[in-house]
C-alpha cells in the first residue's frame, strides 16, 4: 500500500486581514485533517500576487510543511510569508517570449 497524502482544497474566507484558506489533508493510516493558511490582503493589494494564485501558493506550502515535519505539522494555522511569495514568483513568474521577428533555427537535413 502507498504512504500517498492527498491535499485537498476546501475553500477560502475573506476577512478583514486575510485571506483565509482552507484545506483537507487526507493519509491513508490517519483520519482526515483540517488546515488553514493565511495571506494577507496587503500582498493582493500590492499586486506581490493575483487572487488567482493563492489557492496554488497555500498548497505548495502545505505540502513543503508536510514533508519537512514527516506529514505532521505541529500548527494547523500557516501563515504565508513575503518569502514564500518571492519563493513563488521567482519558480512562477512569467517566461521570457521569444521575439516575434526571431530568425528561425537553421536545420540540418
Amino acid at each position: 500500500m502507498s504512504h500517498e497524502i492527498i491535499v485537498q482544497f476546501v475553500g477560502f474566507e475573506s476577512g478583514p486581514r486575510a485571506r483565509v484558506y482552507t484545506f483537507t489533508v487526507r493519509e491513508p493510516s490517519s483520519e482526515p485533517r483540517n488546515f488553514t493558511l493565511a495571506i494577507s490582503n496587503q500582498a493582493f493589494t500590492n499586486h506581490l500576487i493575483s487572487y488567482q494564485d493563492g489557492p496554488q501558493i497555500c498548497a505548495l506550502k502545505l505540502r513543503s510543511e508536510l514533508d519537512a515535519g514527516t506529514s505532521h505539522p505541529p500548527k494547523t494555522l500557516l501563515e504565508i510569508t513575503n518569502a514564500d511569495l518571492e519563493d513563488y514568483r521567482i519558480a512562477h513568474g512569467p517566461r521570457k517570449a521569444a521575439h516575434p521577428f526571431a530568425r528561425k533555427p537553421l536545420e540540418d537535413y
